[in-house]
């Protein structure tokens, strides 16, 4: 389980992160979502060690992620939204750099390689970017790893290579694995992740599981207009539009329209998170 206390960060002068408390259970895949600049990529590399907090704390199954330990390291692993080119074959890369990762299978590499159609003889220097980003997916999935942070793995993906990503990454995360996915684009993620999380820099405006969302809030979908909308938007076919779920009745969550919601109405929304 992941623990964070009172988490605050900042470059210089500048603070990103502020007072963020939250905890990440096992076996769940989240949805990182926030604004331009709230810190969602600053928290995953301070997750992973990569960075070190400046107030508060971070636990990891007992692991402070800073002192990079090699049993924390090799349980985690975190895919960057910027993918490096190689001058290897995409299955030369991936066995000799699987060996910092005990769990690492290089059978399940290439199935999701074939998943994505992708050719793990190909060069690496010589993929697309949506090729390369499908390498390191499947190379990310392949570690078998407990703790898996990415950040916006659908950039660059088309359309059938999100289809793919949904399809390889609840085919091949372990039950036990917590996935924490950075995003903007939740309409290529909204079937796969639960719970869902949206930071702000000085706060966690939300973390909630699709069916604590259903529950506080209902989602209309109806061209009837009702008075104490809490947001709604025009969609082809009608309209959405966003209520306090005052009578207990089911409906499908929208992630966009939450997100605008949160947003607008942020003490609202914690305090009926918070009930």
């Amino acid at each position: 389980m992941i623990s964070i206390e009172n988490l605050g960060f900042s470059y210089g002068e500048k603070p990103v992160l502020k007072n963020i408390t939250m905890t990440l259970e096992e076996g769940k895949i989240y949805g990182l979502l926030g604004e331009n600049g709230v810190g969602k990529t600053t928290l995953l590399t301070l997750l992973c060690g990569l960075k070190n907090v400046k107030t508060g704390s971070i636990d990891v199954d007992g692991h402070v992620p800073y002192k990079r330990e090699p049993s924390f390291l090799s349980d985690l692993y975190y895919l960057s939204d910027e993918v490096p080119e190689v001058n290897m074959k995409a299955t030369d890369y991936a066995k000799n750099y699987g060996k910092f990762w005990e769990k690492f299978d290089i059978t399940k590499f290439q199935e999701i390689m074939g998943i994505f159609e992708n050719d793990p003889e190909q060069k690496m220097n010589r993929m697309s970017f949506g090729q390369l980003k499908k390498t390191y997916i499947s190379f990310a999935l392949a570690c078998n790893c407990k703790y898996i942070f990415m950040d916006e793995p659908t950039n660059g993906l088309d359309i059938p290579s999100k289809a793919q990503f949904r399809k390889a990454v609840t085919k091949y995360t372990g039950e036990d694995s917590t996935l924490l996915i950075s995003t903007h684009q939740v309409r290529d993620l909204e079937n796969i992740i639960d719970p869902i999380i949206i930071l702000d820099r000085q706060d966690v405006l939300l973390n909630a599981s699709i069916a604590e969302i259903s529950e506080k809030l209902y989602f209309d979908y109806s061209n009837e207009r009702k008075d104490g909308a809490l947001y709604s938007e025009m969609i082809p076919g009608g309209s959405i539009q966003v209520y306090p779920n005052t009578s207990g009745e089911e409906s499908k969550v929208n992630i966009e329209a939450l997100f605008n919601t949160v947003h607008l109405h942020k003490e609202l929304v914690k305090g009926i998170f918070h009930k």
